[in-house]
């Protein structure tokens, strides 16, 4: 039998009302985080990063990624401070490579991370999920940022919906999209006021999605060979969702995108998050079939469901429920893992964590960061566990 997942939890640190202690109840044996309290760009002192390692292995775990060391935005607009920037950030995979971290999770999304339009979205068992609207997203850029060229790259039907949607909400209710809409970096209570996001637009005025390519293959040339020198993985995570909103370009959301991104440049050292939720909200993008062709590249797993609608709507789904068949990705996964096995690598036991859990029972009476309650994440890891064991008694027993 080959070695199981390593099963990670996602902490926000010590600020986090899911304690260290509930996640050892959980069974995950690894913790993701990263140190948000440092401003993107800026260095990761190793006293920093020492201290965040003792207190996750005071607690009876170990800290298995890093998620995310965030990219500043000079990197991504090619702006002149980026080589500096990029000299920052070697040196802070210097000093995790020291402090035995060796998988960095990051993302190249523009301004925005993840973007939902309801946080909570009420499922019939009156779970909580977050949830993705589109007509929500299109009544904000065309109604409230009122970004002029949005009017172009809506359908009239798209702006019809959008105007019904528009129309049906109170102020209060369009002040509250606007919050969720505009939030900043996960792990941080920032919201970007609609000036300030006009602002960050402004820089992305000449950048399409080819540029933006050419300014990530910048990133990647510069610093993959100095990650392969300390053994640090680099993995991107996709966009989420995977497809343009509010003008921004996305490059990182189909097949094609993750083929061009370890094309870049090819290494060991440069490789890929394969994250189900968000490339699953794309109905073109074949999971199972990415995992078969671009398996020996990735380095950690998020695992999540999503259930897609006609409109390019989507909500949060159970783990083992919604579009993505994930009977069909594990398997894949794991004929992944028996590849690496027969190989020799080091790297079988892949990590994985449960992503954006629902609210459950007792988790509504904390204030937890949007899609990190502790039982509905505890649910999905215990349903992936049993459906990663099902899969490997039934395959090498």
């Amino acid at each position: 039998m080959i070695n199981n997942l390593e099963q990670t939890f996602r902490w926000f640190g010590p600020q986090d009302p899911v304690t260290l202690q509930s996640i050892t109840q959980t069974g995950a044996t690894g913790i993701v985080t990263a140190l948000h309290h440092i401003p993107a760009g800026e260095v990761w002192s190793p006293e920093e990063i020492e201290k965040r390692k003792t207190m996750i292995e005071e607690a009876g775990l170990q800290w298995s990624v890093v998620e995310s060391v965030n990219i500043h935005e000079s990197i991504r607009i090619a702006g002149p401070e980026r080589d500096g920037y990029i000299a920052k950030y070697i040196e802070t995979l210097k000093n995790l490579s020291a402090a035995g971290l060796s998988v960095v999770c990051y993302n190249f999304m523009p301004v925005l991370d993840w973007t939902r339009t309801n946080l909570d979205y009420r499922l019939s068992n009156n779970a909580s999920a977050l949830r993705y609207e589109a007509a929500a997203l299109a009544a904000f850029d065309l109604y409230i940022l009122q970004r002029p060229e949005a009017v172009h790259e809506f359908t009239a039907s798209q702006q019809e919906a959008a105007k019904t949607y528009f129309d049906s909400q109170s102020d209060d209710e369009k002040t509250q999209l606007t919050n969720i809409i505009m939030a900043g970096l996960p792990g941080t209570d920032d919201v970007f006021t609609i000036e300030e996001f006009k602002v960050h637009l402004k820089k992305y005025e000449h950048i399409d999605a080819a540029v933006l390519k050419q300014n990530m293959a910048y990133f990647l040339q510069a610093i993959i060979p100095d990650a392969e020198k300390q053994g640090i993985k680099m993995c991107v995570h996709p966009d989420d969702p995977p497809f343009s909103i509010l003008g921004l370009p996305r490059i990182v959301s189909t097949e094609q995108d993750l083929v061009d991104v370890v094309n870049a440049c090819p290494s060991p050292a440069n490789g890929l998050t394969f994250c189900t939720g968000s490339l699953g909200a794309n109905p073109a993008n074949d999971l199972p079939g990415i995992v078969e062709r671009l398996g020996q590249h990735i380095h950690f797993l998020h695992l999540r469901n999503v259930q897609r609608e006609p409109d390019g709507s989507f909500y949060e789904a159970d783990h083992l429920n919604g579009s993505t068949d994930m009977y069909a990705v594990m398997k894949a996964v794991i004929l992944e893992q028996q590849k690496r096995a027969g190989a020799g690598r080091a790297d079988v036991a892949i990590p994985m964590r449960p992503d954006h859990g629902h609210k459950l029972l007792d988790d509504f009476n904390y204030n937890t960061y949007p899609g990190y309650s502790v039982i509905g994440r505890l649910k999905g890891l215990a349903e992936l566990r049993g459906l990663e064991m099902g899969i490997k008694r039934t395959l090498f027993s």
